[in-house]
């Protein structure tokens, strides 16, 4: 799955490895984790740190809450699911980084969007985006 993922990624990545200090992975909660067997914003994530010649913290964004699937929520029940879903256990790694949180796909942005308030909670210096694939 992740050598498929790094393959949709083609030549060259959209951003620049110089601005960022970090690569964090959307993560998943841990019952979702052991049902499916992998987080594909994990193993995307792997790919782009080593692209980008950056560190990958597959460990400091966590999710707290099993929220249920979005894919049939419209917006609003998005934001509902993930509010305060996510939290940082380890805060030292991400004060004052410049992060690039890692996604395979965006729908309405909702998850990323709680993901960065969360990320730039605990100290994270700024947060940009990077999915696989955008919904429209």
């Amino acid at each position: 799955m992740g050598r498929a993922l790094a393959e949709c990624l083609g030549e060259r990545l959209p951003v620049v490895g110089e601005h960022y200090d970090l690569v964090v992975p959307v993560p998943l909660h841990p019952k979702r984790l052991r049902w499916r067997g992998f987080n594909q914003a994990a193993l995307l994530a792997v790919e782009v740190a080593r692209r980008l010649d950056r560190e990958l913290d597959a460990t400091s964004l966590i999710r707290v809450v099993a929220t249920p699937p979005q894919t049939a929520q419209d917006l609003e029940t998005r934001r509902r699911n993930v509010r305060r879903a996510f939290a940082v256990r380890r805060p030292d790694r991400i004060v004052n980084q410049r992060v690039l949180l890692v996604d395979d796909v965006m729908t309405t942005g909702a998850t990323a969007n709680e993901c960065a308030r969360t990320l730039r909670a605990a100290g994270a210096r700024s947060v940009d985006v990077f999915t696989l694939a955008r919904v429209l």
